[in-house]
């Protein structure tokens, strides 16, 4: 595995439960700031294998990304599930929901 790939995982499954991360976010604690589409295909492949609570990761304007209905719905559903309003246009409010790392 590599050491970017690594760290991104490692940063996606220290979200708490309640708590988003931002792609571009995800990518510039795992030391690529440039890198938010590497994070999208890193969480995509390695999601199930590493059961990573991908739910928590959303886009850099607090919104679930994801076309698939059935995805979205179910992004949607963990998030508001762990207690993260969400709104009917898959809107997080990331002042009141971001996950900051110390």
């Amino acid at each position: 595995m590599e050491p970017f790939t690594k760290r991104v995982i490692d940063t996606i499954r220290a979200i708490p439960e309640g708590s988003v991360m931002t792609y571009g976010q995800i990518a510039a604690q795992s030391g690529s700031p440039r890198a938010a589409r590497q994070v999208v295909r890193i969480l995509h492949s390695s999601s199930r294998a590493h059961r990573l609570p991908w739910h928590r990761v959303i886009n850099g304007k607090g919104e679930v990304a994801l076309q698939d209905d059935e995805a979205r719905f179910m992004q949607i559903a963990l998030l508001r599930g762990e207690g993260v309003d969400v709104d009917d246009d898959g809107h997080v409010d990331l002042e009141r929901f971001r996950h900051v790392p110390e």
